[in-house]
């Protein structure tokens, strides 16, 4: 199965003296040799994130010499990036993540060209970034950015190299291609807003990414290629804890509206809208929650005003850090919630600010009235009252 575009064989290359050595490699294998070397160069992939599954999948990538790069992403390094994005130095924190990204890579092969798209992908341009392009690389880590790559990519006619990940746990596949499933084939809706944690909030072994990136950066060479096997309707899950792999069967559906016989979806939606929710910055289920900002909670202390602290993370995040309240994760707030008392004034937290609207959500409809939602969570005290506690 060869990559379904005809751009390859437009564009006459030829590889330099100092890339035959470079490759050297790559052109004693059969299966590789001059002819697959030069599909590499003339390839155009676009990845979508440059963190934990796109800090492999660029390296590799560059590495393997796919000519033409594009990276998009908007965010800047962060220093608990640095666990699992080995792209980046503590050097890079605080640099825009497309840009430290690009300079790494150009470092590992100035012989390719990689251009940054330091921007949000979004409705309104991705079926421009795409469009150069002869595959799209989806290292996101939500659903709707993951619903919008896939409709692109199919509106297109592209093929997109889809992996996910989440503790100990990853999966990757091939989409989009002619005759194989779409991820809409995977997922036909989103899951409630809030029900899938994000790696952010229940966290990801550092080495996952790079073991389930490296098998993206290996399907996309494969599919530039035409060798071996893709995996086109076979889902690959990998259990890292059990160091397990195991494949399920993903065939089209013939009533998907984005890839079935009778296609209802012809342009991009709101995938935020779609997916439920109104974006990262907006925590879920803000409507009727009042907010408390860090400084205001202090000052009301401060005061010696009387107010319960509820925690509603897990207990191993109470003991990176926490502000010597209640802790009753939320889980298990439903069958805890007889240990509140509802006629105190109580202040709830999480580590940014979503969990403890969920809380606030749940405790409303139980008959609480006297509620505050810390806005921004542990996240926001340690930014605004106390510099000294730790940020994960």
């Amino acid at each position: 199965m060869a990559i379904p575009t005809d751009t390859l064989q437009q564009q006459e290359v030829k590889l330099s003296r100092e890339e035959i050595q470079r490759y050297s490699r790559h052109l004693i294998m059969p299966e590789v040799g001059m002819e697959g070397q030069l599909k590499l160069k003339r390839a155009r992939v676009l990845t979508i994130g440059t963190g934990g599954l796109g800090a492999p999948l660029g390296l590799y990538l560059a590495a393997a010499g796919v000519g033409h790069l594009g990276l998009v992403d908007f965010d800047v390094v962060d220093s608990s990036n640095l666990q699992r994005q080995v792209t980046f130095t503590t050097a890079d924190v605080g640099k825009p993540k497309s840009e430290a990204a690009k300079a790494r890579l150009s470092a590992l092969n100035p012989a390719i060209d990689i251009v940054s798209y330091e921007t949000r992908l979004t409705s309104e341009n991705a079926l421009e970034l795409f469009r150069d392009y002869d595959i799209i690389v989806d290292g996101t880590d939500n659903f709707p950015t993951r619903f919008l790559v896939n409709d692109a990519s199919v509106l297109l006619g592209k093929p997109n190299v889809y992996g996910s990940i989440f503790r100990f746990e990853g999966q990757a596949t091939v989409f989009g291609y002619p005759g194989g499933p779409c991820y809409r084939c995977l997922y036909p809706e989103p899951p409630p807003p809030g029900l899938v944690p994000s790696c952010a909030e229940g966290g990801v072994l550092g080495v996952l990414p790079g073991i389930v990136g490296s098998i993206q950066a290996m399907e996309t060479i494969k599919l530039i290629l035409g060798a071996g096997e893709p995996l086109v309707g076979r889902l690959l899950l990998f259990d890292a804890l059990a160091m397990r792999f195991r494949e399920l069967k993903l065939k089209r559906s013939p009533d998907c509206p984005m890839c079935g016989e009778h296609r209802t979806i012809t342009k991009l939606i709101d995938y935020e809208e779609f997916c439920g929710i109104r974006g990262e910055e907006a925590p879920a289920m803000t409507d009727g929650i009042p907010e408390i900002t860090a400084t205001e909670l202090k000052r009301r202390q401060d005061r010696g005003e009387k107010l319960f602290i509820l925690d509603v993370r897990e207990p191993h995040e109470y003991q990176i850090c926490n502000l010597n309240g209640k802790l009753i994760p939320l889980g298990e707030l439903p069958r805890r919630v007889n240990e509140l008392d509802s006629s105190v004034e109580m202040v709830v937290h999480c580590r940014s600010g979503k969990r403890s609207a969920d809380a606030i959500h749940f405790l409303q409809t139980a008959g609480f009235k006297k509620l505050w939602n810390l806005k921004g969570g542990v996240l926001a005290w340690a930014d605004e009252v106390d510099p000294r506690m730790p940020k994960y």
